[in-house]
């Protein structure tokens, strides 16, 4: 098996069971020639840099997978049938990796996820606890009668 990246651009007029549509029977030909989907990563909707068959726009969808190249030569000859992509491209990242490799890709993958959403959920948890009165100047006053006594002699 050989490590694979694919990035594919759906027409932006396509809806969103056009769209799973799509990423499903790519997960449907990897896991059927026995590989591993490692990631799959909806980018949305975004403006392209120039027209791609008279499309401004296009929804963008990256998957990261494990498979052999017979595997990405149907993606390919399926991408080119199916009316709803637009553009495409599969690069090899890596000549060779095994199952147990890939397993550890997926795990490595859902780590940097989990901890992505730790970090953002601490995030809001913080803004929530932001108000108008700082905790550090929360004290009875006695710096404001000293500094008016000061100011009176």
């Amino acid at each position: 098996m050989r490590r694979y990246e694919t990035v594919f651009i759906i027409r932006p007029n396509a809806g969103e069971e056009e769209i799973n549509r799509v990423i499903n029977y790519v997960s449907e030909i990897i896991t059927a020639d026995g590989g591993t989907i490692i990631e799959t990563n909806r980018w949305g909707l975004k403006k392209l840099a120039y027209l791609i068959k008279k499309e401004s726009m296009g929804y963008y969808v990256l998957c990261d997978f494990a498979s052999v190249p017979a595997s990405v030569a149907e993606i390919e000859r399926r991408y080119r049938i199916d009316d709803a992509v637009i553009k495409f491209m599969t690069l090899k990242i890596a000549d060779d990796i095994n199952a147990e490799g890939a397993l550890q890709a997926v795990d490595a993958v859902n780590d940097r996820v989990t901890s992505e959403e730790a970090a953002r959920q601490e995030a809001e948890d913080d803004d929530d606890d932001d108000d108008d009165v700082d905790d550090d100047d929360v004290d009875d006053d006695d710096d404001d009668d000293e500094s008016k006594e000061k100011n009176n002699r």
